[in-house]
This record gives structure tokens, sequence and C-alpha cells, in this order.
């Protein structure tokens, strides 16, 4: 159920600004993708196009995900409305999941949006913003990340049946992309100075059923490491169902992918992994995480966990915390359930109090930043490549291939007895470690 707060709209005066059009981006990578190209076909079309910066005219991307995502969708969307009444904007549309999923509740209670489409409407938003799509544009996106990685979605949509899940409604059925577009998106993706693809879809681990009649994505990899100039290839979101084995060989042999697997596993009591429609149980995760680990040696591993979703007991908990505490994940995060109508797990009670799953989440991500804390005190005097992402303060922000922007570890590097280009790789060794960050000096 959305819940709105009402604004009156009335009339205002025109502003007299030339049309340039401002993109908004919630939610996650793949929205941030669906942005880019967004934005590359309206530059192909020769409209000024802006990523989050002033523009009288503005598409909102949004997020339908949880509620904390819709929320804050909402909440863009009635403030630009504002705006536009105010007259320092002239046109607002909406766009992204939360518009497929709700578009019939939005247009009723956000009326004086000038319009809203869906994940699969980009021709007919194009047309409302007085561009063309562009079919040939394989590739031409106007990235919005610093210059030295980009996001590369590998396919659309899911098959999965999991019951907490809404994206199959929103973002359809599984897609594959074929393997040659993907190599022409990341060789002009390296030729603008990209050096490192993230590759992202709702379940990586699908790719090429559709397409070639098998999981396919180690080769994907192997034509990928092909591409000059790209020195990092990162994984994201794989299932741990039916996971293509063949890929960590891939791993192993290239040094251009990096040894790092993104794999929400959700939880790990047999009985709610049962009703999270999952496909698995404690027995085979456990033994999965093993042969990654004893496949590809220092393999960094992130994993993302739910906790309070409907019949989880304190057993329960207490069995996913105890496992937590002897998986020793390099990389994790925590969720509270979010309780999604049209869900397969709307039809459960919704019986766990908000505060008891705020409990359990803190906990768990209490004592993961312990574990990671040891982890990385064993980092201590050990050398690395890492890359430069920024600049803050008085330190260069960069990473190792164990970690992805945003979400995980960062290597800090004093800017004042050290000069360092942002994009560029340089070699480090590790001089002390915090909880989630690690302070490095250069190796000149």
């Amino acid at each position: 159920m959305l819940i709105f707060a009402h604004l009156n709209f009335g009339m205002r005066t025109k502003s007299l600004k030339k049309n340039k059009i401002n993109v908004v981006t919630l939610g996650c990578s793949k929205n941030v993708y669906d942005s880019e190209v967004l934005m590359g076909q309206l530059k192909a079309s020769g409209k000024e196009v802006v990523h989050e910066e002033e523009g009288n005219i503005v598409v909102i991307n949004t997020c339908g995900f949880i509620n904390n995502a819709k929320e804050e969708s909402i909440n863009t969307i009635l403030e630009f409305m504002q705006k536009k009444e105010d007259g320092e904007v002239d046109k607002v549309f909406v766009t992204g999941c939360l518009s497929e999923r709700y578009k019939p509740d939005l247009q009723k209670e956000i009326p004086n949006v000038d319009a809203y489409f869906g994940t699969t409407e980009l021709p007919s938003l194009l047309k409302a913003l007085g561009a063309d799509y562009k079919h040939e544009l394989i590739g031409e996106r106007l990235t919005t990340t610093p210059k030295n990685y980009a996001y590369l979605k590998i396919a659309e949509g899911c098959d999965r049946p999991c019951s907490f899940c809404a994206i199959p409604l929103m973002r359809g059925k599984h897609k594959s992309t074929p393997i040659e577009e993907l190599v022409i998106e990341a060789e002009k993706l390296a030729a603008k100075g990209v050096k490192e693809l993230i590759l992202i879809a709702q379940d990586l681990t699908y790719y090429g059923l559709d397409l070639y009649k098998k999981r396919n994505l180690a080769e994907l990899l192997e034509t990928l490491v092909k591409v000059d100039g790209i020195e990092w290839i990162r994984l994201h979101y794989a299932f741990p169902t039916g996971f293509p084995m063949d890929v960590l060989d891939v791993m192993n042999k290239e040094s251009k992918i990096c040894n790092y697997l993104d794999i929400p596993l959700q939880h790990i009591s047999d009985s709610i992994l049962k009703s999270m429609r999952r496909g698995t149980t404690k027995e085979k995760t456990t033994q999965l995480i093993k042969q990654f680990r004893t496949a590809v040696q220092d393999m960094t591993i992130r994993t993302t966990l739910i906790v309070g979703y409907p019949g989880e007991t304190e057993e329960d908990y207490q069995e996913l915390k105890k496992w937590v505490q002897e998986m020793r994940f390099e990389r994790l995060g925590c969720f509270t359930y979010s309780h999604e109508e049209n869900t397969h797990a709307y039809n459960l009670e919704d019986d766990v109090p908000e505060e008891v799953k705020q409990e359990r989440a803190n906990e768990i991500m209490e004592i993961q930043a312990q574990i990671s804390w040891e982890l990385n005190q064993e980092k201590i005097g050990k050398i690395y490549k890492v890359v430069i992402d920024r600049k803050e303060g008085n330190y260069f922000v960069g990473r190792t291939e164990f970690d992805s922007p945003d979400v995980d570890n960062e290597v800090l590097i004093d800017a004042t007895k050290t000069y360092l280009k942002t994009g560029e790789f340089t070699t480090v060794k590790i001089t002390e470690a915090a909880d989630f960050d690690l302070y490095a000096q250069v190796i000149i």
C-alpha cells in the first residue's frame, strides 16, 4: 500500500529556461545503468541532459523494491512537484520500478506528474521528451559513476520464485543480452577510460539459459577479459541454486576477474529457506561456500541476509547468527524483512515486530563488524593493487580487487604525503586497519 502526503498544486508561470533534462536516479545499480542508457539516448537526439543537477525538465527513475525505497521515491516525486508548483521546473516525468508497479495509484494520488512510464517503456518516455529511440545505440551510455568503473547489465528480469521479492513484478522474466552486444558495450566503455566492469543482473548465474540453452556466464567472462583496457571484472548478484562452477575455473585462470562474488543468501534456517522458496538448504549452502573457498584461494564473498521474515522464530534467528559467526564472510549486509503486496510471502502474517527485526539486524551487523575487523588485522603489512576512486579530505580513497564501490571496505592513503591520480591503479602496503577501512602507504 502506498501512502501519500497530499499537496495542492495550483497555477504557476512557465519558466523561460532553455530545456535541460535532469535525470534523478534512485535505487540500485540496475537503475543507475537504466538512467545512463536513457541519458545516452537523449544526447544522441541532441538533447541537453544532466544527472542530478539543475534542469527545467525532470525525469525521476524510481525504486519500488522495499518500503524505505518506495518512501524515498514518493518523497522525491513530491519534492519535484513542489518545485513545479513554485515555477522552478516545468515538467516532471516518473519512470522505473515504482512507476511500473503502482502506476494507477500514482496517477490517482499525484496526478500533476506530466506522465508515468514503466521499466520497459523507454521509447515512449523518449517520445514524451521529444527524442527518438535509436535501436543502433548499443552501449552508448552517459556514465554517471567515477570514470574508472562502470556497471554492465548482462540480463534483465528474473525467473526465480523467491517469496519475498517483487522484482519479477517490476522487471519481468529473465532476458539475457547477447555476448556480442556486451562486448561492444565493454569496448566502448574501455575507450572512455573505464578500467573496471561490474557485471550486474538480478541473477548472473541464469545468464545464457534463454539465448544459448545453457548457463553461459563462464563463456561471457572469457570473452570480456579480451577487451583491451579493462583490468578488473567483478561479479554481482549470483544465486546459490544451480551456480555454474566453471565460472570459478575462469576466475582462477584469468587475472582480470576479481576474486570476488556477491551472492545474496538471505537466510540459513531450512524452514525459512523453504518458505522463502529459495530451492536450497543449510547443508547445500554451507557446502557451496566451502567449494568456493577451496576452488579459489583468497576469494572474497559478499552476502546479504534478511531478518524478521514471517514465521522467523528466535531459534531460526539464533541459528542464522551462529552460522554467520562460523562462516566468517568477508563482506555482509543485513536487511529487515519488508512485507510486499503481490508477493508470495504477502499471504503470510508479518508477525515479527519491527523493533525485533531491527534488533536482529543490528546484532548481525555488530558480529560482522568484529569479523571484518579481525580479517582486516590480517592484512596489515600485506601489499595490494588498489584503484583510486576519489580524493576526500586529506585522503585518496581506493579499493582492492576484494571491494566493490559504495558497499565494501576502502583503502585510505594520506594525500599530504603522496599525489595520486583518480582512476589509476597503484601498489600499496597496508599500515593500519579498522572495522571497514584500511590505511596504506604507496610503494614506490
